[in-house]
């Protein structure tokens, strides 16, 4: 009763709080390109928000991807900590990460997930894959390979279309190394219908902007996505982003903001507990680690010159993780006691070995009840 109650305080707040935000909705399909590319760039100097549809990703692949992603998580604790997430790809659990590090909530956000990264290419190699065993989930394999194939090929469209907006050729971020084996990476969520009673307010995920280039959602439906438009005004105001079937909610990310100087905004966001399980699949795509992130020649003039110095794709994402948080307390899951700890791991970037803080949640040990 007592969980239930917090909850229920914490979904009232939510509603008392927050309005529906009307996104552009974007044909990409449409063979006017320029057209598009300048719809792109409202959307983008306005909200850092927009929807996509008639992306070419039949409805029979997204279902299946959402199935298969389902039927990983309603595995046994035990098999989905076998592909913990090492460096960076495989499973995190449920309160294991808090996206919002000024939060003084020692329990982290509500929701666990699985990682799946680069299919072929250098870093594909340096960075495998993990998978779950056939026997357990004979089609997820192969399922999650095709979505991951056709995603990259939307968002590497997309990126043709957000350079046309930034007046420069379509072929910018192929041109400068950007796709050249790029960091492209496939996020599987689950938030769940019950939250653990806590020290604080609970979210799915804590209020945060994503680091990257652009980030490609799909939702099931389920309600929870919020977003802050100005995130220097205080208090903050949240509006909700309902989903729209069949169509990716895109939204830009910290580094694409900082290659136009600041006229595309990467937008604060969080995801709020609605009393039902939730289920989503992120897809983040960022440049090759190789390439170099300046200010564009379209976004900076004697008037607004760059307000960033060049930084390399690898090392900006880096120092971003680097600041991320989990969580060294233990937390409850059911019957059984989880204690994390915070894990410095070594990333090695084309060859050269360089030690950073990329915070990984480690099992040190279970108590059960």
């Amino acid at each position: 009763m007592v969980r239930a109650k917090a909850f229920s305080r914490n979904t009232e707040i939510a509603k008392m709080e927050t309005s529906s935000l009307v996104l552009p909705i974007i044909d990409i399909s449409l063979p006017d390109k320029i057209s598009t590319a300048q719809l792109i760039r409202k959307a983008c100097v306005e909200h850092g928000f927009f929807y996509v549809k008639n992306h070419g990703i039949s409805e029979e692949l997204m279902k299946g991807t959402f199935r298969e992603s389902k039927s990983f998580f309603d595995l046994p604790l035990e098999e989905k900590m076998s592909l913990l997430r090492h460096d960076l790809l495989g499973y995190t659990p449920l309160y294991a990460e808090k996206l919002d590090p000024s939060l003084t909530s020692s329990t982290g956000d509500s929701k666990e997930s699985f990682y799946l990264g680069s299919l072929e290419g250098t870093l594909a190699q340096r960075y495998p894959n993990q998978w779950p065993p056939d026997d357990l989930l004979p089609s997820w394999r192969q399922t999650m390979e095709c979505y991951y194939k056709n995603v990259l090929s939307v968002g590497q469209k997309l990126l043709g279309l957000i350079a046309l907006a930034l007046d420069l050729d379509e072929g910018f971020f192929k041109q400068n190394g950007a796709l050249n084996d790029p960091t492209a990476v496939v996020r599987l969520l689950r938030y769940p219908g019950e939250v653990i009673l806590s020290d604080g307010e609970t979210y799915g995920a804590s209020a945060h902007s994503d680091y990257g280039m652009v980030t490609l959602l799909l939702t099931d439906g389920v309600p929870g996505l919020q977003v802050c438009r100005d995130k220097s005004k205080q208090p903050r105001v949240w509006e909700d982003v309902p989903g729209l079937r069949g169509a990716f909610i895109v939204n830009i990310g910290d580094m694409m903001e900082r290659w136009t100087n600041g006229l595309f905004r990467s937008t604060l966001h969080r995801v709020m507990p609605v009393g039902k399980e939730r289920y989503s699949v992120v897809f983040f795509l960022d440049p090759n680690p190789d390439c170099n992130v300046e200010c564009l020649e379209s976004c900076c003039s004697e008037t607004c010159p760059p307000r960033f110095p060049p930084i390399l794709a690898g090392d900006y994402i880096k120092e971003r993780f680097s600041n991320g948080t989990t969580l060294d307390k233990p937390v409850r899951i059911k019957n059984t006691l989880y204690l994390w700890w915070e894990k410095v791991c070594e990333l090695h970037i084309n060859n050269t070995p360089e030690t950073e803080a990329s915070f990984q949640p480690v099992a040190l040990m279970e108590i059960s009840f």
